[in-house]
């Protein structure tokens, strides 16, 4: 692909899988209120924000410069018995890791992939299901005083420290890590086209 890419993400997660796959994408993070609708549900949970952002930095191109550049934003929670997005605190982080111990629970991460200037949009979701281990109180709060639970969703992240408590998961790592890239690949193909 020629085209240029901007992702609306600051993520070093995303980041470097769109570089480990050749793509040198321009950084624009949005800056979106991420607030949900009532009783939305976790697929539209994630496409609504994915395409939130998008849209967001899509507004803040400048034109004719960015028209026709690619747009790449993704959003992703954790979900069990509900929506678990990133902690607010030690406390909410606490909470998030007690109810997915021992348990399996839902990653979702929508994509939304627009091209700036053009009604051409894609939004989608994937979701993988992620079971924990049994761990300690002691291993919990051991590992909330590290910082890696505080910027993920679910207060955790699968490729991080925290991997020891995973026990499998069903379906794509890359979706729990935030970034469903076989899927991301085959649109920016069908865009390709």
């Amino acid at each position: 692909m020629n085209r240029q890419i901007i992702l609306a993400s600051s993520s070093p997660r995303r980041i470097e899988m769109m570089k480990r796959h050749g793509y040198n994408p321009e950084i624009r993070p949005s800056d979106i209120d991420e607030t949900l609708p009532d009783d939305i549900s976790m697929k539209d949970a994630v496409m609504f924000l994915a395409l939130k952002k998008a849209l967001d930095v899509e507004s803040r191109c400048t034109f004719p410069e960015d028209q026709g550049k690619l747009i790449i934003a993704a959003d992703t929670v954790v979900y069990k018995d509900g929506i678990l997005g990133k902690p607010l605190d030690r406390a909410d982080a606490f909470d998030m890791l007690t109810r997915i111990k021992n348990t399996s629970h839902q990653v979702a991460t929508g994509v939304a992939i627009i091209e700036a200037g053009c009604p051409n949009k894609v939004v989608f979701c994937d979701v993988t299901t992620v079971f924990c281990k049994d761990y300690t109180e002691e291993e919990l709060h051991a590992y909330l005083d590290t910082d890696e639970p505080y910027d993920k969703a679910g207060a955790y992240a699968i490729q991080g420290i925290f991997a020891k408590h995973i026990d499998r998961y069903e379906g794509s790592f890359d979706t729990v890590v935030g970034f469903p890239w076989d899927m991301i690949e085959s649109k920016l193909k069908a865009f390709a086209e």
